[in-house]
């Protein structure tokens, strides 16, 4: 080793220095980082005296730990979390809320009746804060219990009442079930404790159930529950007036309100009605009373009671008989018992607005706006239907208005920027359509062209020669044609077609020229024959319109 760092340069030494640093300085990191790495969640969100505990629980094991989250999160080697969380629980770390039941583990003799008192509210406080705890939206719960207040004097009595605030978590909230869920759990623990006397608060300050106020005697005030029956009583009845209206008017052409009394009172009610006219017998008692004996004289005693014999015949003897009927009668009666529910409607009023339509005239240079509201017979069937879909009842007092004026959206309308376009004249009788148009064109414009060609081939021809040529006779189908258009029985119709079949001739032999100036092949085309069809066609539709035709070719024949 001397002998190879005796060889070495100092550059070369300095950088074998350098790099046993760094690859030191890695391993250490490395080293460092797995063990930051290795390091678990012991706790989270833990209050700072519960922090304080578990740190000195931790430090007294010798077990190295990291604070994390602002010292609401303590960090401990993953290794050991389950072992660590077993042995803090034994000591009562950490503590979740105020302290239990296990108050009383330890006895205290000493402790006066006010001080067991104490003690028992506030383990019976702590145990309700760790059930709170236990839901999944709260984070931290406190709660006060104010046990109910005896006396001789019902006056002095007062019940017992709760109060819990809540912290939630974040992103969470507590639906009304919810608050109901706490109150009743609550009410359950404590005893002579009414699920309406406790009030949730959250820690921002929200109400979230409040104790509910006594009714008064005459039951003027409504509680929530009866006010929350009224609106959904009310939403019921514009969603079926919306229902009805909907489709006739559209759903920006009206407005619906609805307010409905309720009578919350429910009652049970006696009747008992008598029918003189008709009476039955209820009871009846009858009873016949007979004696019979002598009658006597004598001294009052003893003697002259008792009965003496009959010394002679035809001797009168007194005998008494009395009959007693007794006969009860009713008249027939019905009685009748009605339970009346709570919540029955008892009056309703209703009211419907109904928008108007706009047209605009023209005025000058602009247009001027006129408002044209509905029809009396509309109003009076939209009533009508309102009326029946809703069950309104003149004699019960209900109020059904159905008016008619402008929305602000209505009257915001934006002039039009120009007159409505005019209508449209009506097409001519005699109208091609436009693939026949397309078709003339095309085939006039050829025509024209081949003329053009033919026109220019016979100057040539012409000049070259020198001389005039004869002119050549028609050929065979334009001599027919003449003929046929000379002869006095001919028809109308006879008559066009010979006309088109001349044209068609006389086309075809300049065609022809023209082509061979032009050292072409003939195309085929059917140009001719589809519109000698549609001719046809229309002369049987219209054939005065087509009688004047032929008569101006002849007159240009002529």
């Amino acid at each position: 080793m001397k002998r190879i760092l005796a060889s070495l340069s100092v550059r070369q030494r300095i950088t074998i220095v350098l790099a046993a640093l760094a690859v030191g300085a890695a391993l250490y990191g490395a080293v460092r980082w797995q063990q930051e790495a290795d390091f678990r969640p012991l706790f989270t969100g833990l209050s700072a005296e519960d922090a304080s505990g578990i740190m000195q629980k931790l430090k007294e094991s010798g077990t190295d730990y990291r604070l994390a989250e602002g010292g609401g999160t303590i960090l401990a080697p993953s290794a050991r979390i389950a072992e660590l969380r077993i042995t803090l629980a034994a000591s009562g770390l950490p503590k979740t809320g105020r302290i239990g039941f296990e108050l009383f583990d330890k006895t205290n003799l000493g402790a006066t009746e006010f001080a067991e008192q104490v003690n028992f509210r506030r383990a019976l406080e702590g145990e309700l804060e760790r059930s709170v705890m236990s839901l999944a939206e709260v984070d931290q719960a406190r709660v006060h219990i104010t046990f109910p207040k005896d006396s001789v004097f019902l006056d002095q009595q007062q019940p017992a009442k709760a109060s819990v605030l809540v912290h939630l978590k974040p992103g969470s909230r507590l639906a009304p079930q919810n608050v109901l869920a706490i109150n009743h759990l609550v009410a359950s623990a404590v005893e002579g404790l009414s699920p309406d006397a406790v009030s949730v608060i959250d820690m921002n300050g929200n109400l979230l159930g409040r104790p509910k106020p006594a009714g008064s005697p005459d039951g003027a005030e409504p509680s929530e529950a009866n006010l929350d029956y009224r609106r959904r009583m009310e939403a019921d009845v514009i969603a079926k007036i919306s229902a009805t209206l909907e489709p006739l008017l559209g759903a920006d052409k009206y407005r619906a309100g609805a307010s409905v009394e309720c009578d919350y009172s429910g009652a049970e009610q006696s009747e008992e009605i008598f029918d003189p006219a008709r009476s039955v017998m209820v009871s009846s008692q009858r009873s016949e009373d007979q004696s019979g004996g002598t009658s006597s004289s004598g001294v009052p005693g003893t003697a002259s009671s008792l009965p003496r014999p009959v010394s002679r015949p035809g001797a009168a003897a007194n005998r008494v008989s009395r009959v007693v009927e007794n006969v009860t009668y009713q008249s027939s009666r019905t009685v009748k018992k009605t339970r009346m529910p709570a919540g029955a409607v008892r009056r309703m009023s209703l009211a419907v607005l109904v928008d108007q339509s706009v047209t605009w005239e023209k005025d000058g240079k602009g247009f001027r706006r006129v408002l044209v509201p509905p029809a009396t017979e509309k109003l009076k069937v939209i009533r009508d239907l309102v009326a029946g879909v809703t069950g309104f009842s003149a004699e019960r007092g209900d109020q059904l208005i159905v008016e008619t004026l402008p929305f602000e959206t209505t009257l915001l309308l934006e002039p039009p920027q120009s007159a409505p376009p005019a209508a449209k004249p009506e097409p001519s009788r005699f109208t091609l359509d436009r693939k026949t148009m397309w078709i003339g064109g095309g085939a006039l414009a050829a025509v024209l062209l081949i003329v053009v060609v033919v026109a220019l081939a016979a100057g040539r021809k012409r000049g070259a020669r020198g001389a005039e040529q004869p002119p050549q006779a028609l050929p065979a189908p334009v001599e027919h044609a003449v003929a046929a258009l000379s002869a006095p029985g001919a028809g109308l119709e006879q008559q066009l077609e010979a006309k088109i079949a001349e044209r068609d001739a006389i086309q075809k032999k300049l065609d022809l020229e023209a082509l061979t100036a032009l050292k072409l092949a003939p195309p085929i085309t059917k140009t001719a024959e589809v519109l000698a069809k549609h001719l046809r066609e229309k002369i049987k539709e219209d054939s005065g319109l087509a009688a004047h035709v032929l008569q101006s070719w002849i007159r240009e024949e002529g």
